[in-house]
């Protein structure tokens, strides 16, 4: 890939030794012929839940953003990635995990966006919705532990996220954040169709999840093929494996970002 002319504000702020600059983005140099790595968080939850990928790919010298969407719907969720990939000037890859696979697919086909990289999500089809594509296979068993309120808004009950979200997340205190700081997801999110997928004209990259509960694994194994990705990756690991195996998922992003 050619080297990148990535652009970003600095702002200077009053301290107390006079004024001093701080770069949002990061200390490194801008020509490192990198892509801006945009990542989209999934369902019942925010962009916070990128706090273990976030850290090692800044320490790497990538410019990574993430996007906080509504979770109001699919259209909407889409429209607000793709203004974040609006604002890049210059070559983009857009990481995906659970719901947000379906976002991405989406957002994907901005003329800036060089390849999607998908993390135990659905990557769905033209007038396919998340809800017939999980149709043609038995409910995932974390299905019953999802409730849904009057306003039409889904989230994980309390009580069960940690077996239905993250089983294997080692900490009990971050998954206990997780559950009670949850934001509902409108059932819209699920049941909206997609538009023409990014991942039939983009490069893309698969990571399967060989424990999730939420989305089963075949079927994830199923989509893999069918976009055939670059390079798919399997972990054994719940849904939540951007906490739980977070080296593998930057080294899955880092090599979806060297595409020449």
């Amino acid at each position: 890939m050619s080297t990148l002319t990535a652009a970003w504000t600095t702002f200077c702020v009053p301290t107390h030794s006079g004024r001093g600059c701080y770069d949002l983005a990061m200390e490194k140099t801008a020509t490192s012929g990198k892509p801006t790595i945009i990542l989209v968080h999934g369902a019942f939850g925010d962009a916070s839940h990128w706090r273990h990928i976030i850290p090692p790919l800044h320490q790497k010298a990538y410019r990574v953003f993430a996007v906080q969407n509504p979770l109001t719907s699919l259209s909407d969720d889409i429209e607000q990635t793709r203004k974040l990939v609006a604002a890049q000037e210059g070559p983009t890859l857009l990481v995906g995990h659970a719901y947000g696979c379906a976002v991405i697919t989406g957002a994907g086909l901005a003329p800036n966006v060089v390849g999607v990289v998908y993390l135990a999500g659905p990557a769905l089809d033209e007038g396919e919705s998340l809800k017939s594509l999980l149709a043609g296979w038995a409910p995932p068993p974390g299905f019953s532990h999802v409730r849904q309120d009057q306003y039409g808004f889904l989230t994980i009950d309390p009580e069960r996220f940690h077996e239905t979200f993250c089983h294997d997340l080692a900490d009990k205190t971050e998954s206990l954040v997780w559950a009670l700081t949850q934001k509902p997801t409108a059932a819209r999110c699920f049941e909206e169709q997609s538009g023409a997928p990014a991942w039939k004209v983009k490069p893309s990259w698969y990571q399967i999840s060989g424990e999730d509960q939420l989305i089963r694994t075949e079927t994830e194994e199923w989509m893999a093929k069918r976009l055939n990705a670059r390079k798919t990756i399997a972990l054994q690991t719940s849904h939540a494996s951007v906490a739980t195996h977070p080296d593998a998922i930057v080294q899955l992003i880092e090599e979806a970002s060297s595409l020449e």
